[in-house]
């Protein structure tokens, strides 16, 4: 069954992304991250690519070399190149989370975010996945 991890309180999601990105990457584990659009994926993409002293290797998940990397962002899920590790930043859930072996979701500081998110905590909840939550300072709660 599908491992399920929420952090709350993330004041810098792209922060989050990266630091969850290199301890995959230190793991060797392979990353997927479901973004909301195109857009997103490309400023994501970008902020990752940039990172000073920092390797944090990713494509698209159109890319030819997607399957040759260790972070897969995409926002259409049409190409599910592995299933180890999705981090989802799109509402509703993924209707293909279930595949993966683990789930991460990123809830920000904004009313706007808890709200939706809550309603995907309750949607696995009720589906009966062990759901762990973390707030910004890493604690679980």
């Amino acid at each position: 069954m599908t491992r399920v991890e929420f952090f709350f309180n993330v004041e810098d999601k792209l922060q989050k992304l990266a630091e969850l990105g290199e301890k995959a990457i230190a793991k060797n584990v392979k990353l997927m991250m479901f973004v909301q659009n195109d857009e997103a994926a490309k400023e994501i993409q970008q902020y990752l690519w940039s990172l000073p002293h920092r390797f944090l290797p990713n494509h698209l998940a159109s890319d030819a070399l997607a399957s040759a990397t260790p972070i897969v962002i995409d926002w259409k899920g049409e190409q599910l190149l592995h299933d180890e590790v999705l981090i989802n930043l799109q509402h509703p859930q993924p209707v293909f989370f279930s595949r993966f072996r683990r789930l991460i979701e990123i809830v920000g500081v904004d009313e706007a975010d808890k709200s939706l998110a809550r309603i995907r905590y309750k949607f696995y909840r009720d589906r009966g996945y062990e759901i762990k939550s973390y707030n910004a300072s890493g604690n679980v709660t």
